[in-house]
């Protein structure tokens, strides 16, 4: 009986290990490792998704075109002659729709990924670039530009460089209001709504002085817009997001210790205090860029980490490009309705933004896991 007994025993724990050439791999791990490879196909999944939707929404407009002939336009200038397209389509597709679609998907990424890193070590799941001031501050700076023509640099950007600059100094008044008393998270949040209220009053004081034709430009702007895109500002959204996200993603690891306690995170060898401010000032950088260059858009920073933890959980490894790709999805969706919906009047996709945004982040918080990350 107890020779049974023990061969059952080892025949039990025997199934619950994989045998390999290393050595034995516990179900635990096995268990992880077809958790890693799902995350990694979700990634995957969404990576095709922006590919797939990108060549199906440069199709929509008043240009008849397919599918194939985009992605046999977009291969022609990288490889020229490659294919043969119509003149035309290649013109539109390259020189007009493009742009906005990569635009979309850069911003959308960029605005995800700051306010999954914001929310991260600020353990508030409010935070965006949104809530806390930035976006306020770079329409400050459109503002200041628009009644009183002041500007920090001329020429065709002026408008560009002040929303820059007051995106920066707002996120340096975050920053220098909560070192006074440390840069807890706590503080930060508060200086980052002190801040967002003192913006929006200043613009608000503008607006009532202006005239209707500066009140024009301030409303536009405020309303986020990605029609005055092109190739240049592409590639300035393009190389501030190079090397602002991977800065950010290097810090993953440290990400994830902070979400045990500032406490823990520093016995670990993390300083919570001094990676709480690099990420500001990071994200700031990123988000500045992306507002100056499309205006003021909310709800994809806040909505898009969410959407990323309900679905892969709190590893920051993957769940800031997951952050990235649905925020970019996000917004790619939105600038496709707004083309789209009233014919050949474009409406802001900030605008659309916010009617998709509501909806679905009151859907996260009412469906949602019920799980708190922020502890």
């Amino acid at each position: 009986m107890m020779t049974a007994k023990k061969h059952l025993t080892a025949g039990s724990s025997y199934r619950n290990v994989k045998r390999t050439r290393a050595g034995k791999i516990s179900s635990i791990q096995e268990a992880h490792s077809h958790s890693i490879w799902k995350k990694a196909l979700f990634l995957l999944g969404l990576a095709t998704f922006l590919v797939l939707a990108t060549g199906v929404i440069i199709t929509l407009g008043q240009v008849p075109m397919t599918v194939a002939e985009v992605y046999y336009s977009l291969v022609n200038k990288l490889v020229p002659g490659f294919f043969t397209v119509d003149s035309l389509i290649e013109h539109v597709v390259w020189k007009i729709r493009f742009p906005f679609i990569l635009g979309a998907i850069i911003a959308g990424s960029g605005l995800g990924i700051c306010g999954c890193v914001m929310q991260s070590v600020l353990k508030n799941p409010m935070a965006s670039p949104f809530t806390l001031g930035i976006s306020s501050g770079a329409h400050f700076g459109i503002s200041l530009a628009a009644v009183f023509g002041i500007a920090i640099l001329h020429g065709p950007y002026f408008l560009v460089a002040n929303a820059f600059v007051c995106a920066l100094l707002c996120s340096g008044l975050i920053i220098a209001l909560s070192k006074l008393k440390g840069a807890t998270s706590e503080t930060l949040i508060l200086a980052g709504i002190a801040v967002n209220y003192l913006f929006q009053a200043a613009t608000q004081l503008l607006t009532y002085i202006a005239t209707d034709e500066q009140r024009t430009v301030m409303s536009y702007w405020g309303m986020g817009s990605l029609t005055d895109l092109n190739w240049h500002s592409i590639m300035f959204l393009g190389s501030v997001s190079a090397i602002c996200i991977p800065i950010l993603y290097i810090k993953a690891w440290d990400l994830n210790l902070m979400t045990v306690g500032d406490e823990s995170a520093k016995s670990m060898g993390v300083d919570a205090n001094y990676l709480r401010i690099f990420i500001m000032v990071v994200s700031s950088l990123l988000v500045a860029a992306i507002v100056a260059f499309i205006g003021v858009i909310g709800f994809v920073g806040l909505i898009a980490p969410h959407i990323g933890r309900i679905i892969l959980g709190n590893n920051h490894r993957h769940l800031i490009p997951a952050a990235g790709g649905i925020g970019g999805a996000l917004l790619l969706i939105a600038n496709a309705i707004s083309m789209n919906l009233l014919g050949s009047v474009v409406i802001p996709p900030g605008i659309i933004m916010s009617i998709i945004g509501v909806p679905l982040f009151m859907y996260l918080i009412l469906k949602g896991k019920r799980r708190e990350y922020w502890s």
